[in-house]
Formats: C-alpha cells, structure tokens, sequence
C-alpha cells in the first residue's frame, strides 16, 4: 500500500500525576493512561527507556494497548548517552536493542539519542557511534545477539518482518553548531533534532528523509505553553516539512537542502510538561494541521 508524508504530532510520556483530573478524565484508571493518551495522538515518546532497560512483557504492554497505527518514539539509554558518553557502547546497546524494542513490530517509530549539554562534538566519536547503530530490524536483531550473557527470558532478538529503523539526535551543546556534524547527519540519514528551546541550540538543518522535533516550551524550560501564533507558526513549518521543503526562517548551519519531490514525515512531540500545557498544545496544533495530522 502506498503511503504518503505525514506528521504526527504527541507528548512526551504519559505517566504524570498532575495530568490526571485535567488531561486525563477524573477516575480513569493509571493502566489505562496510554490508552486514552494514544487515542487522543498518533504518537507518544517513551522516555523510561531512558532511565533504564525494561521488561518484555512492558513493551507487549505498549504495544497492545494502543491503536493500530499507532507509533511510539523510543528514547535511547542515557548508560549509552550519558554515563559512557559513547565509549565502549557495544554491548551496552546490545542490551538495549535486546530488552524488547523489536516487540513493538510496526508500532516501533524512530529512536531519540539525547546528549547531555556538557557533551561537546567530537567527530570520530559520534562517526563511529552512528556508523554502528542498526538501520533496519534485521541489523539490530544481529547486534542484538551480543546482548550480555543474563537469562534468555530477559532478551528478545526475533522479529516478525524487516523494517527500517530511524535515528534522531538531539544535542545540547554549541559546538554541534558544526558543517562536520551536519554532513555526518546527512552521510548516515540520521535526523538533527529540531529542539525548541532557550538554553540549548535550535538548529533547523534537515539531514534525513524525516524530520524530528521537541518542543520544551521556548519561553520557560518544560514550563511555558504555546500560544496561538506560536501554534500557527509551528503548523506553518510542519506544513512545509511534509511537502519536502526547507524554511525560509530556519535557524541552520548550512545553506538550505533542495526540496523533496517525496516529501518528509514529521514527528513533532510536546516536553513542555510541567504546567500540563503538553497535551493541550498538542491537540491545538494537530488540529491546526487537519488531515496531514490524522
């Protein structure tokens, strides 16, 4: 069946107390937060994945309750990110693809490798890192075997077809703001994180066949909402991105990209969640942007 370039437009997690009575219905049972939340949006980011490894049966769990063409955004281990700074990563993300990714099947959507904001650009570091992350299901159920030698029952390295897997990087240090970097990107068809944000860089440079954006609210840190010519604004770009253009108010590095005859999918998710603007500034601009958005 042919698909065309689409934009889908979540949050960023799910789980938060004070969401509940005001996003969330009064009395909604915690297990079926995802449920609504997926009904609601096409995708969500999984940010647990994060913090640590999680259980199989957690991914079947995702994975069954929400729609059918539902996508999730699996946010890379910060061991990998954070703690290793991409050193000796090898087995490390091993385990990670192992501990249930594949489980997902069609609902698997990009994977998000966040950096710390004291992680400086380092070319040979991050050639190598993205030289060795997998491109489909088939190279990340062969790194997967690598996995560390612990009880089969908390590994997972089958499949049930061959799909391409998308990367996306976000940064948070200026020396990213680098040409080196943005052909890097473009070499190994990863997506730059587009992060809507004061305190780190908010580069627009397009370097894969889709684009990813976080917004954290731009005013205030996980904090401030998005107003209504915020939201026009946001829509107007995503409008754009989906028909395989660049932007004429791009903050970028190099000179813009030619345009797509394909088009681009969009993956757009709200961070801003502290004041439980996130799922209201997302359900505004999904329908700002109509049937490219459903």
């Amino acid at each position: 069946m042919k698909t065309f370039p689409r934009a889908r437009i979540g949050i960023s997690g799910w789980a938060y107390k004070p969401w509940r009575g005001v996003f969330y219905p009064r009395k909604l049972p915690q297990k079926q937060e995802l449920t609504y939340a997926a009904e609601q949006f096409r995708s969500i980011e999984i940010n647990s994945t994060f913090y640590g490894l999680q259980r199989l049966e957690i991914f079947d769990r995702w994975r069954d309750t929400t729609p059918d063409d539902f996508v999730f955004a699996v946010k890379g281990s910060r061991y990998i990110t954070h703690l290793r700074k991409l050193k000796d990563i090898e087995t490390p993300l091993a385990n990670f693809l192992a501990s249930g990714l594949l489980r997902l099947g069609p609902k698997l959507g990009p994977l998000l490798w966040q950096f710390p904001p004291s992680m400086a650009f380092d070319p040979d570091l991050f050639e190598a890192f993205l030289e060795m992350l997998p491109r489909d299901t088939k190279q990340a159920r062969a790194l997967a075997k690598h996995h560390d030698p612990r009880s089969p029952d908390d590994f997972w390295i089958d499949g049930d077809a061959e799909r391409p897997i998308r990367h996306a990087l976000e940064i948070r240090h200026d020396s990213f703001r680098s040409p080196e970097f943005i052909q890097l990107l473009r070499r190994h068809d990863a997506a730059l994180v587009c992060a809507d944000t004061v305190e780190w860089p908010r580069l627009m440079d397009l370097t894969s066949d889709f684009v990813y954006c976080r917004l954290h609210g731009s005013a205030e840190l996980y904090v401030s909402g998005y107003d209504d010519e915020a939201l026009d604004q946001w829509a107007d770009r995503i409008r754009a991105w989906v028909r395989g253009e660049d932007l004429a108010d791009a903050e970028r590095v190099l000179k813009p990209t030619k345009p797509r005859t394909k088009g681009r999918d969009v993956f757009v998710y709200f961070d801003n969640d502290v004041k439980v603007r996130a799922p209201a500034d997302a359900a505004a601009l999904t329908e700002r942007l109509g049937a490219i958005a459903r």
